[in-house]
């Protein structure tokens, strides 16, 4: 019951969303530009690089205090700490304060991994790097990263019914950026190169719109 309790607070603390909080201090709902989520990258490119690593750090503190919390708390189940890291994931992407449209959960997936496993976390933030200066697309490197955590995670600990639930959460995360892909496709997604020549890239942007 004490774990039911806390996967539900573990949700809740995902609902936190401070991509949401900085869009109403500017004056708008962050959700309604961009690429329409409350996200640390929507921030980033909205908004600028404080913010937006404001954002990303606080998207990963969340799951991983609950990814470590929970290992603390119950260390006797050995899915715990995925579970909560999970929800808490859930949380970030389906917001009840929000009417459940958050941002798509990335900077807390990275959360989850860290809590996870340090090691691990460092070398698929150096991959993440390599990709992301390779492909200049942030979506990539989600998807990429969404869909290998279930595999290393398993392989690492066995654990089949934590690599079933993060598998799920993983999945939704991709689906989330089904969009993104499009919008390559057509030369509307934002580059990552994009932010430090903002207005170039929505000149960009605009263009192809336009055609």
């Amino acid at each position: 019951m004490k774990i039911v309790i806390f996967a539900i607070i573990s949700y809740l603390i995902g609902c936190i969303n401070p991509a949401y909080l900085i869009g109403v201090k500017k004056g708008y709902d962050i959700r309604e530009r961009g690429s329409l989520n409350a996200g640390a990258s929507n921030v980033l490119i909205n908004v600028g690089k404080r913010a937006g690593a404001f954002t990303a750090l606080f998207d990963i503190f969340k799951s991983f205090f609950c990814y470590k919390t929970a290992e603390f708390l119950f260390p006797e189940i050995t899915f715990a700490g995925m579970l909560c890291a999970c929800l808490c994931v859930l949380g970030h992407i389906y917001p009840v304060f929000l009417r459940f449209r958050g941002g798509k959960g990335f900077a807390s997936l990275g959360g989850l991994i860290l809590g996870f496993n340090f090691k691990v976390a460092l070398i698929m933030l150096l991959c993440a790097i390599v990709v992301v200066l390779v492909t200049d697309y942030l979506c990539v490197v989600t998807t990429l990263t969404s869909a290998s955590i279930p595999i290393i995670y398993f392989c690492v600990t066995l654990d089949a019914v934590g690599a079933s639930i993060v598998f799920c959460i993983g999945f939704i995360i991709i689906s989330k950026h089904f969009y993104n892909f499009k919008r390559i496709k057509k030369g509307t997604e934002a580059r990552f190169s994009g932010i430090w020549n903002r207005e170039k890239e929505e000149e960009r942007i605009r263009q192809n719109l336009q055609k």
